[in-house]
């Protein structure tokens, strides 16, 4: 299966997973070499599978555009503080889910989000969309309009599959109930090996939604792949 120019493994044989190893570095490090990489994760759909495409470090304490500056550690927060490889999800606008997955060693809360993901085979690319129309039919239903099946799936959805945080973590099945888990340990939530990713096909660019953050929202600390 190809996507973007980029052929993304077929087949159901598990890949190499993730190491402590691999997420006790810097968050600018792990963001990079997440590019590429596969999220997995045990729905109610089943395993789905997501290349990861595009990504946002959040160094810490010094970092105004994160959760942890100034030494904000709270029961939110807590995930960013524990070992690399913690998952940290947590809710905006009190409705989508956001996922992180946490760097470096426990205390340094350096952070990952993962911003978008490819289906990483057709099974996977047919369960996001299950899980996208499962979502927003139950939006449906709140507002007494028509459901949608796949057959009428509005084209943007399918265009738009999990080109974002809040649609990825719908599209992977990812809620709060995935927070603070260890994805290195996890049998259900976990990141493998991918395809290859060249030096050349990774951009950098502002991170997104933090104009908040002063000096700090200008810092190319956005990861995509080309």
């Amino acid at each position: 299966m190809v996507q973007g120019g980029r052929k993304v493994a077929e087949g159901k044989a598990e890949q190499k997973r993730m190491t402590r190893e691999f997420f006790t570095r810097d968050g600018l490090t792990v963001a990079k070499e997440l590019l590429g990489k596969t999220l997995v994760h045990h729905t109610e759909a089943g395993i789905v599978r997501g290349i990861i495409t595009e990504v946002e470090s959040y160094m810490g304490e010094t970092d105004k555009g994160s959760h942890t500056y100034g030494g904000k550690r709270t029961e939110r927060t807590e995930p960013m503080y524990h070992a690399g490889g913690t998952s940290y999800v947590y809710l905006i606008y009190g409705m989508y889910s956001c996922m992180n997955i946490a760097a470096m060693t426990e205390g340094t809360p350096q952070a990952v989000l993962l911003r978008s993901v490819v289906p990483a085979d057709e099974e996977s690319k047919q369960k996001m969309l299950l899980l996208r129309l499962a979502e927003l039919n139950r939006r449906q239903e709140k507002r007494e309009k028509p459901l949608h099946t796949p057959d009428t799936c509005p084209a943007s959805l399918k265009k738009h599959l999990a080109d974002g945080p809040g649609k990825m973590c719908i599209a992977m099945g990812i809620t709060r109930a995935d927070n603070d888990i260890d994805m290195v340990e996890s049998a259900d939530f976990y990141v493998t090996e991918g395809i290859e990713v060249k030096p050349e096909q990774i951009q950098a660019g502002k991170r997104i939604g933090i104009d908040y953050a002063e000096e700090a929202a200008d810092y190319l600390w956005r990861f995509y792949l080309a």
